[in-house]
């Protein structure tokens, strides 16, 4: 008779799944990674995870969701920690860079692929969305400060365009390890001369 899973064993379970689908996925594109390679991964029968997940695109939802809100809780607490605006805007900035570098895997899953069928898993809508807020918050405090002048969502995907792309040159090895973060500044620095009342 299979022993009763308690809620803890479950979380444990789609949590170890989810650490090992986030290595393959971002290793070899979520396309080329099947269930049963995921199964052998953690050496159990290949129809174990169908136990604690729909599929493949259901792991990877998981997967990105779980990014999503850690990713946005890196931010929360660098915005939060620091006072002023300009010092929050750094410090965003920062959190987003050390999320990046230290989570490369994690990145590239939130931000270079798009999920099929996004719609079907609302908790991936939402830490996306959380995740998009962490972004703009900042600058909504640069603009209700008078630092920075205009739509504070359009000058929030500026600085995550600028953010992104020397994240993403780095990471694709077309810039000098450590480069991102002074391209960065001075990405940064160009915007936000532009964007002065």
């Amino acid at each position: 008779m299979p022993r009763v899973l308690s809620e803890t064993d479950v979380a444990d379970f789609r949590e170890r799944l989810c650490g090992v689908a986030e290595k393959l996925f971002a290793e070899r594109g979520p396309d080329a990674v099947t269930m049963r390679q995921l199964a052998s991964e953690l050496g159990v029968s290949p129809m174990t995870p169908y136990r604690y997940f729909a599929d493949k695109e259901d792991i990877l939802a998981a997967v990105r969701t779980n990014g999503f809100n850690r990713f946005a809780q890196a931010l929360e607490d660098a915005y939060a920690k620091t006072q002023g605006a300009r010092a929050k805007g750094a410090a965003v900035g920062e959190a987003y860079l050390n999320f990046a570098f230290e989570h490369p895997q994690t990145y590239k899953l939130m931000f270079d692929l798009d999920q099929p069928h996004a719609e079907n898993y609302p908790d991936l809508v939402a830490a996306a969305h959380r995740a998009h807020g962490t972004q703009t918050q900042y600058v909504k405090t640069l603009v209700a400060e008078g630092v920075l002048q205009g739509d504070p969502e359009e000058i929030g995907k500026m600085f995550w365009a600028a953010a992104h792309g020397a994240v993403g040159l780095e990471l694709a090895g077309k810039i000098p390890p450590g480069a991102a973060r002074e391209l960065h500044r001075h990405l940064n620095g160009a915007l936000a001369r532009g964007l002065r009342p």
